[in-house]
């Protein structure tokens, strides 16, 4: 018969006075780390006891009896905090302590049970803090208590309160380690969390996973507090107006994103307007006032020469007083390796103060005012720009009289109109927001971006040849459709803005070149449209039995058909400021996926019938561009030829020249796949395509449309 084991017997508790207790030299921890023991007499304090019985063991003598003393191997930090009571009398010498006693006799050492204490057990789990916070300010706990008790910061509460507050699903995930704590901090500034579970889910298979980058994505389609709108009209006006903000508890500039966009440009606009009026008193023609305005705004306009104001006697004084207090300054502080604090501030008043002087007040001639404009604009720190005296052409005085030989200029009607009339009378023409004006895009020999809207017309044309390619391969159509299938069933995949739209939802070209349905894509889809329809029961009840009558072949050449009308090869404009539905990483993965799906179709546009011509391509362009053109196709001695011709005699020959060449403007090339390396190298910049990357300067419309600002890559 086994014996049976023998149970364990548990040490005794009990309540030892204080003054019973000494510190023991077995206790292994030596270094200082975690809650200071002055704040852990506080927390003591607080709760009126301890959360943690002290270990302890008999003091014996020579002859090994007890003394009454017990010695603490297990529990020193709490020792010395009830020590620190003791001396600030808020804790009875003789004040009983909860201790639990070791047997003398017992094998184990007392470094072995002071070790044990330290190191068996275990942290708690950062989201176990973050929860216990929620509860306890869900129980009635203000935020300023919370941290008063765990000494800490306000600010350090509310941002464990905000950890807490992100998607279960996400916690879940960190809890189990499937994200880092500072992936978690990120996805606290949009508390959506079916955005935020939408992001995870695009990003968790994905190698960059960076704080960064779930940032951008949560806020890209805000405006940040950095922004110059933003800071502009102030960060209180627009929450006054009832503009909501994401804040980044966890940023050291507590960075903000504005979710109203148009609320923003409309507060912008509106605080435009109040401060274009007040310069319009003056006298001022024309206003015009934008955000942001073009580089090239005032070319061909004539600048003003004004007058800076003469300095009194005082200011000429005042003037080199505080240069010689400059002076006096800088030489006393020449070997300082840093500047005192008061004294760097007094240096930077000094500096505004003489800039001022420097930058006077300009006047100008009223009758020169009467015909000029002022341009506002914001800069870089949200701060007006005011640039004034500027005259259009059709302004000028010469103008007014051009061709009449009974006078001189100083008898033009526009003076004798104005000559008895006030100034600040007049009421300026003041435009705000406006798009900006075009400049002479033939001037000079850099090759600018295409304009958005061709670009949109080019792939619009090319997303019908795309369709009708796609409507000729049913396999690839199948496959096409099945994949989208696939990112919208398995979680792992996401299908944000997809090429394949398979809802199926024709997409409408709201910008397109003139004769886009007489191309041979557009003629084919119609034809083949037509001839199913014809084939078709009128009575839906009846469709269903329809399609089971049909032979695979013609199932599958059916749903080739009509899963081409998804296809959406279309390169649209993306909102600069982030506030459309459309954004840049949207357009620049859509693009994408187009070049992955006309690659397995084998598209090639001169084969679908394109050609390039004045009308849909060479007449748009600017002269640098025809002649790159003309170059790509016919060669440097064709493009030699025609450059020094006008533009319009320029756009006819070179469509003459490229006739049947096969050449092909980028947006309708078909782009070799770059290797997977490659790609993964450079996915983090986001980079439009080529013939998109540039500066923001606008290339020549057919003149119907004012041209957009492109976006540079986000």
């Amino acid at each position: 018969m086994a014996t049976a084991a023998q149970k364990l017997t548990l040490s005794p508790s009990r309540d030892i006075p204080f003054n019973k207790l000494v510190l023991s030299q077995s206790n292994v921890r030596r270094v200082k780390a975690g809650v200071s023991v002055e704040e852990l007499a506080e927390d003591i304090a607080r709760r009126g006891t301890l959360l943690q019985s002290l270990n302890v063991r008999p003091v014996l003598d020579a002859d090994g009896n007890e003394t009454g003393m017990y010695e603490v191997p297990a529990g020193g930090r709490r020792y010395q905090a009830l020590a620190i009571l003791v001396k600030q009398k808020r804790l009875a010498k003789t004040a009983p302590v909860p201790c639990v006693v070791r047997d003398p006799s017992t094998q184990i050492l007392a470094e072995d049970d002071s070790l044990a204490e330290n190191t068996q057990r275990v942290a708690l789990h950062p989201l176990d803090q973050f929860r216990a916070f929620l509860d306890m300010r869900n129980k009635g706990m203000t935020e300023e208590e919370i941290a008063a008790a765990f000494f800490t910061t306000v600010q350090v509460v509310r941002q464990r309160l905000r950890l807490a507050t992100v998607s279960p699903v996400l916690l879940d995930v960190y809890a189990e380690d499937g994200m880092t704590l500072e992936m978690l901090m990120a996805f606290t500034v949009n508390p959506d969390h079916a955005r935020q579970e939408q992001v995870w889910e695009s990003i968790r298979n994905s190698w960059q996973k960076e704080p960064w980058q779930i940032r951008r994505m949560l806020t890209e389609t805000t405006v940040p507090a950095s922004d110059k709108r933003a800071r502009f009209i102030g960060l209180e006006a627009y929450e006054a107006a009832g503009g909501a903000i994401l804040r980044d508890l966890f940023s050291h500039d507590n960075d903000g994103w504005l979710q109203d966009v148009s609320l923003l440009d409309r507060l912008v606009d509106e605080k435009l307007k109040v401060m274009a009026d007040e310069i319009a008193d003056q006298g001022w023609k024309w206003i015009d006032a934008s955000v942001e305005l073009p580089y090239g705004h005032a070319s061909g306009l004539r600048k003003l020469t004004g007058t800076a104001q003469d300095l009194t006697e005082d200011e000429r004084a005042a003037r080199e007083a505080l240069r010689n207090e400059y002076d006096d300054l800088e030489s006393e502080y020449a070997e300082a390796d840093d500047l005192p604090e008061e004294v760097d501030q007094r240096l930077a008043e000094i500096e505004a103060a003489l800039d001022a002087f420097e930058n006077r007040p300009v006047s100008f001639d009223p009758d020169e005012i009467a015909r000029a404009g002022v341009f506002l604009s914001i800069d870089r720190d949200g701060q007006l720009v005011v640039d004034r005296g500027y005259v259009r052409p059709e302004d000028e005085p010469e103008a007014a009289v051009e061709g009449d030989d009974s006078g001189t200029g100083d008898e033009a009607d526009i003076d004798r109109v104005d000559a008895d009339v006030d100034p600040s009378a007049r009421r300026a023409a003041i435009t705000i927001g406006s798009q900006p004006t075009d400049t002479d895009d033939d001037e000079g020999d850099v090759i600018k971006p295409l304009p958005e809207r061709l670009v949109t017309e080019l792939t619009a044309e090319r997303t019908l040849a795309l369709r009708d390619r796609l409507a000729n391969n049913p396999s690839v159509a199948f496959l096409a459709v099945l994949h989208k299938f696939c990112r919208d069933v398995f979680s792992r995949y996401t299908s944000y803005s997809p090429a394949m739209e398979v809802s199926v939802r024709n997409t409408g070209f709201s910008l397109q070149a003139p004769g886009l349905k007489d191309t041979p894509a557009a003629q084919a889809i119609e034809e083949r449209h037509k001839a199913w329809e014809a084939r078709m029961p009128i009575d839906e009840a009846s469709l269903w039995d329809w399609l089971i009558s049909l032979e695979g072949t013609e199932q599958a050449a059916l749903f080739a058909h009509c899963a081409a009308f998804g296809v959406n090869a279309l390169y649209e404009k993306a909102d600069r400021y982030g506030g459309g539905t459309v954004t840049v990483h949207g357009i620049q993965q859509r693009l994408a996926e187009a070049d992955r799906l006309a690659r397995a179709v084998e598209l090639d546009m001169v084969e679908a019938g394109w050609r390039p011509t004045v009308e849909n391509y060479l007449g748009r362009v600017t002269k640098p561009r025809i002649l790159e053109a003309v170059r790509e196709g016919a060669g440097e001695r064709a493009a030699e030829l025609i450059d020094h011709l006008k533009k319009g005699d320029m756009a006819r020959e070179a469509e003459r020249l490229l006739a049947d060449t096969g050449w092909l403007p980028e947006p309708l090339r078909l782009v070799a796949e770059e290797p997977a390396e490659l790609s993964a190298e450079h996915d983090d910049g986001e980079a439009l395509p080529d013939f998109l990357a540039g500066d923001d300067e606008h290339d020549a419309t057919d003149g119907t449309d004012e041209p957009a600002v492109l976006v540079a890559a986000e």
